[in-house]
């Protein structure tokens, strides 16, 4: 979540300030030290020039007494007194406050979500060109090691390939690293093996035991994987090609498919190419002031309604939130966001997932008038009643954050996950963007190819259930990757009962 990323941002200067102040102390310290060095130099040459005549003056010798007996002793003190005590116990005050492994990995994982999502190569991401960003923000030779790392322990070949050679293209540049080039051959032979590219991996093992002969796995590697491809070749009756020389890029290998059949839909709406928005469709589209069926709340001022999609009808109201009334929802929601969670389909049970990547709270009406007001005005505009709708979810996707496609409405299959609220099923969504994203955050319908992009301050709305009640699996729907930016939503699920005079059914199961 940004806001806890904002705060870690303000810890960081704090320790960075703390370590100003240890360096100040331990110079200071240093300092009075080489005075004192300095002094006891001086005296020192004199005394041992002519001992006793030194000390045939009473003075010289009560103060040889003092010294040694008093003023070692402090000198002992200063030294053994350790400046860093301030500067380590603001450290172990803060360190609880501190991202673990897990968030280090997750954070790994997400720009390789946006990677494959936005079709970005690994440079694009080392040199900060991401789209309508100016930034000096750069990943070094270690930075991109240890990306291809968190892929290789998670046995994630293909992003390892991708960031490891992308680590070595810049050890080749002369960048100054820490890890050393036989380092990432050693993991980039070994991904490169996996991915089923024996001849390259030949060839970059063939360069490890160059610059390492005595290598521990690279000389019994290499005759292995030169046995497989003579093996190989035989089998196919082919002769030897040498690898290519093109370096590995974004392409040269396909990437593993996973869970997802609508993967490559879904991704391709974010980056808003395959958009089924025809000459023919967009003639069906309009705009209209909306005043809820001539609702006391919208007749003086009707809100502005524009179509996004005609079926199914999905729209979008603009100006229906104001600045100050989303300041005030992600003010009450920020103490209490948590990580996101999903419905077990199998289980019925909560739980997180990789496929839903935000930080989610839930606002009652009660608790400022701000809330009431808004489930008020979506009331009025909907002509659906919400007093059996959810809370108002507020939501917050950091760079990376997504909702992979999902239903909003409980299908038959799945053990009755509304059963409890005895509210019925999600018959429609209200869903309310409370910020600008600079560039990702598409929320997408890959079944009939949408895209509706965030504006600040709008909403749109769609039905997931018929007016029989059966679920239109139309709406199977996404929440992008953010890729610059931070996107804050927040959405009002209005369920079936006390709609049954509000939408009364229609005479077949799909009106």
């Amino acid at each position: 979540w940004v806001g806890q990323m904002t705060d870690l941002i303000y810890t960081e200067k704090e320790l960075v300030q703390s370590l100003r102040e240890y360096i100040k102390a331990e110079e200071s310290k240093l300092a009075t030290v080489k005075s004192w060095a300095n002094k006891l130099d001086a005296l020192t040459r004199v005394s041992t020039a002519d001992p006793e005549g030194y000390l045939a003056h009473p003075v010289n010798a009560y103060k040889l007494m003092k010294r040694l007996n008093t003023e070692w002793s402090e000198l002992e003190s200063l030294v053994l007194q350790n400046p860093a005590d301030g500067f380590v116990s603001n450290m172990s005050v803060h360190r609880q406050y501190f991202p673990d492994e897990e968030d280090e990995t997750g954070a790994a994982k997400a720009l390789m979500r946006l990677q494959d999502t936005y079709q970005l190569d690994s440079e694009a991401f080392s040199k900060g060109k991401l789209p309508g960003v100016h930034s000096n923000a750069v990943l070094t030779v270690d930075d991109c090691f240890d990306m291809g790392k968190t892929a290789y322990n998670d046995a994630d070949y293909y992003h390892a390939v991708l960031w490891l050679q992308q680590a070595l293209k810049q050890l080749d540049d002369g960048e100054e690293a820490v890890v050393s080039k036989a380092d990432i051959l050693d993991y980039l032979s070994y991904s490169v093996y996996q991915m089923g590219d024996l001849p390259r991996a030949i060839e970059l093992t063939r360069r490890l035991v160059a610059i390492d002969p005595s290598h521990q796995r690279a000389g019994g590697n290499l005759r292995y994987f030169e046995q497989l491809l003579m093996k190989q070749l035989r089998e196919m009756n082919q002769d030897y090609q040498p690898p290519s020389e093109e370096p590995i890029q974004l392409g040269t290998y396909s990437r593993p498919k996973d869970h997802l059949p609508e993967r490559e839909s879904y991704e391709a709406l974010c980056r808003g190419e395959g958009i089924q928005m025809t000459e023919a469709r967009r003639s069906r589209l309009f705009c209209r002031y909306h005043d809820g069926k001539r609702n006391p709340h919208l007749l003086l001022k009707p809100v502005k309604e524009e179509d996004e999609w005609d079926s199914p009808h999905i729209v979008r109201y603009l100006d229906l939130l104001s600045d100050e009334e989303i300041e005030k929802i992600k003010e009450l929601a920020k103490p209490r966001l948590a990580r996101a969670t999903v419905r077990d389909p199998k289980t019925g049970v909560l739980t997180t997932a990789n496929y839903r990547v935000s930080k989610s709270a839930w606002l009652e009406g009660e608790e400022d008038p701000v809330i009431d007001r808004v489930n008020q005005r979506i009331e009025a505009i909907t002509g659906l009643t919400v007093e059996t709708a959810e809370l108002l979810q507020v939501a917050n996707y950091g760079v990376g954050g997504q909702y992979e496609p999902h239903f909003d409405f409980s299908r038959k299959d799945e053990p009755d996950a509304f059963k409890r609220l005895g509210t019925g099923n999600r018959v429609a969504t209200f869903l309310n963007y409370m910020s600008d994203v600079e560039a990702g955050g598409a929320t997408v319908f890959p079944d009939f190819g949408a895209a509706i992009w965030p504006r600040k301050g709008t909403s749109v709305f769609w039905y997931n259930l018929f007016r029989s009640g059966e679920g239109d699996y139309r709406t199977r729907h996404a929440a992008c990757p953010v890729l610059v930016g931070s996107k804050w939503v927040s959405n009002k699920w209005i369920h079936e009962r006390g709609q049954e005079f509000r939408r009364p059914c229609g005479l077949t199961e799909v009106d």
